[in-house]
């Protein structure tokens, strides 16, 4: 039985690759080069390339679906709050902050291991 307060398990995703960056950009259709050029990253003032915020948005959703079946989650939302640099290894929480009309409310993050919390975000998941 899912209760307000219940953690969901943590999914931890291999470090960021730049090969993961080009086969996403292949997969998304996102080739924002920002994502794929040390050129374009260092003249745009950044010390190197960093991940899509939709792939990290994907790994949250890994993290749901490791939970419950897809068919169950009603509402997913995040906000971008940090660039993911490449090499970094995100980590993605949720916790039940809510039961309501057999919905259960969960807030998800994507954290580095340094602490830095990339995304933040909600959850609408269906109890049955």
């Amino acid at each position: 039985m899912i209760q307000v307060g219940d953690e969901l398990p943590a999914f931890t995703a291999e470090p960021i690759s730049r090969t993961t960056l080009a086969l996403f950009a292949g997969a998304s259709g996102d080739h924002n080069p920002i994502h794929l050029d040390l050129d374009v990253a260092r003249g745009a003032g950044l010390d190197d390339v960093f991940a899509h915020g939709m792939l990290s948005m994907a790994y949250l959703g890994r993290l749901l679906t490791d939970w419950v079946p897809q068919e169950r989650i009603r509402a997913y939302r995040v906000r971008f709050a940090a660039i993911t640099p490449v090499h970094t290894r995100p980590t993605c929480t949720g916790r039940v902050t809510a039961l309501t009309g057999g919905v259960a409310t969960v807030e998800v993050a994507v954290t580095l291991d340094d602490g830095t919390t990339t995304l933040t975000g909600e959850a609408a998941i269906a109890l049955a």
